[in-house]
């Protein structure tokens, strides 16, 4: 007997949940410390079309933290790079990578134009592109789940899932929830983090001026808020609670 990348897959789902996770098609919007690994554990898992996107490319900073940053790929595109990874776990995947820049004006044609999706998991740092994906995600009817914050912050048993209307101690979740209520956007699902964020070093003011206002980020945080976000993913795709 030949052995396969699916045989492990195969004890837990069966053949008829993974001919159902090869034939889902899920985007991942953002390609960062959650967005890589995410992308990466759907791989893993079985789904068998992704639709990748992001603009920015590979960065020495985020090599601390994100699946598809190594020396080598520094300077390369990020979708790209996450394409070529997700072919790499499995050649028969349809793999849509797009190195673009969501803007919130044009978002719903944008997502539009992708087609049909499943699934959209929202990795995504800016509020506005957020605010704007969960709401093309509400008026179309697709599941979504979407990232909250996850720099300082340090312990990954404080992760949990809950609507919007239920984060706490969260910055990026606190001006989610707030902007959420004035649009309408009810029952957003999020995976976030109650723990209090904590204290920075002091940024002195010369890289203040260099590089801005800086977010400290651990190593394993981002990946593991990765990892269960594709968790809840593959079971909503396969109705399990």
């Amino acid at each position: 007997m030949v052995e396969t990348a699916t045989d492990r897959l195969r004890l837990i789902l069966g053949d008829e949940g993974l001919a159902r996770l090869a034939e889902a098609r899920v985007a991942v919007i953002g390609l960062g410390g959650v967005g890589s690994s995410c992308a990466e554990a759907l791989a893993r898992g079985g789904v068998g079309r992704l639709v990748l996107l992001d603009r920015d490319v590979v960065a020495p900073s985020n090599i601390n933290r994100q699946a598809l940053a190594f020396q080598s790929t520094i300077g390369r595109p990020k979708a790209e790079v996450m394409g070529q990874m997700v072919l790499d776990i499995n050649p028969a995947a349809t793999v849509e990578a797009h190195v673009a820049f969501l803007d919130k004006d044009a978002l719903p044609e944008q997502m539009d134009a992708l087609g049909r999706l499943d699934y959209v998991v929202d990795a995504i740092d800016t509020v506005a592109q957020k605010l704007r994906l969960a709401q093309w995600c509400q008026e179309s009817g697709v599941p979504e789940l979407s990232a909250m914050g996850g720099a300082n912050k340090l312990d990954p048993c404080r992760l949990r899932f809950a609507r919007i209307e239920d984060t706490v101690n969260c910055p990026l979740a606190r001006v989610m929830r707030k902007e959420c209520r004035r649009r309408g956007i009810r029952g957003l699902r999020v995976l976030f983090s109650d723990e209090e964020p904590v204290r920075m070093e002091r940024i002195s003011d010369e890289r203040w001026r260099e590089e801005g206002s800086l977010l400290g980020t651990m190593s394993y945080l981002p990946p593991i808020m990765g990892q269960m976000i594709a968790s809840r993913v593959i079971r909503d795709l396969l109705g399990w609670a």
